[in-house]
């Protein structure tokens, strides 16, 4: 948790900051799949059409992120053969569990983690709308499933209540939902490191480290950020009360791929977003690009270049963790 010596009132407001980039995200991305940038059917649950439009600048760039994050994340799976669990921390109102098991690629348990008013949310949401509720019994087995207003534990997807900077609390609540060390586990974090400080950042990734003993993390955050463009990007943001405190580890790819290496991580990579946009297969590229006008592509190479991927990996089963890549 936030140490003594900061005020709480802070904290608080600060935290609650970052809690409304949940609903910022999930807009969106709801915008995004109806403007048919990428199919999926279950958002619609949980956030309303937004009425105005978004630019196609930030549309462009969520489908980079989705696409990229995507491809990482399946070839983890592929190499794992889905023996495997996903830990989507500060996962909001994503909707990958459902995603994949429309896909026949579950892994053996897939685990959300958000504060717990954002899984109060969720939960709420699922247990009211029978499209996300039936397909988690469907792929539910044993005992009965456990449902209260802070978690969700079915045999193949939990949703857990906890704050990452307090790490006991975490891995006690994983462990309850049966987390297993033992397990290939994939961590996941979509701008989350960010709104941690150093410190409980660093703490994290050592963490994920030393209780895995194969492992791989995605991390899709900021970066390049002490250009102006960058110093832009966090004015903006504290005039909402939401300070990048994390934001010294997201200067460059380096490092980003450093903050890995120095807490325990064998491999690190990291690409921008210009490079991810690039790697992307020419094909979904232009039927992208004829979905809306882009006046000003300055603008979206801008903001691709202070956003990236970063994927760092520990393989002591000798999966070949080491040869994913874009």
């Amino acid at each position: 948790m936030a140490s003594s010596s900061r005020d709480p009132r802070i904290t608080d407001i600060s935290d609650e900051a970052v809690r409304g980039t949940c609903d910022d995200a999930s807009l969106c991305k709801r915008y995004a799949v109806n403007v048919g940038y990428w199919q999926d059917p279950y958002i619609e649950h949980f956030v309303r059409l937004p009425k105005e439009r978004k630019a196609p600048e930030i549309s462009r760039g969520y489908y980079a992120r989705v696409q990229g994050v995507g491809h990482l994340l399946k070839a983890f799976l592929h190499k794992t053969q889905c023996n495997c669990q996903i830990i989507n921390l500060g996962a909001g109102m994503d909707t990958l569990f459902w995603k994949l098991k429309d896909e026949n690629l579950l892994p053996r348990k897939y685990f959300e983690v958000d504060f717990p008013s954002i899984v109060t949310r969720k939960i709420h949401t699922i247990k009211s709308k029978p499209p996300l509720s039936k397909p988690i019994m469907e792929s539910h087995s044993g005992e009965s499933l456990l449902i209260d207003a802070h978690s969700l534990d079915s045999s193949r997807y939990s949703i857990i209540g906890a704050d990452l900077r307090d790490l006991p609390k975490l891995e006690e609540n994983l462990k309850k939902c049966d987390m297993d060390p033992c397990l290939p586990t994939l961590l996941m974090a979509e701008c989350v490191l960010i709104y941690m400080t150093h410190e409980h950042s660093t703490c994290l990734l050592k963490w994920v480290a030393d209780m895995f003993r194969t492992a791989m993390f995605i991390n899709y955050e900021q970066v390049n950020m002490a250009d102006r463009f960058g110093q832009i990007m966090i004015e903006n943001l504290q005039s909402r009360q939401c300070s990048l405190v994390g934001v010294e580890d997201c200067r460059s790819l380096d490092t980003q791929k450093a903050r890995f290496l120095l807490n325990g991580w064998e491999t690190a990579n990291a690409a921008d977003m210009v490079q991810v946009y690039r790697s992307l297969p020419p094909d979904d590229i232009k039927r992208i690009e004829t979905l809306e006008f882009l006046d000003e592509k300055e603008l979206l190479e801008q903001l691709m270049q202070h956003y990236c991927l970063c994927w760092a990996t520990k393989d002591s089963s000798h999966l070949g963790l080491a040869e994913i890549s874009l």
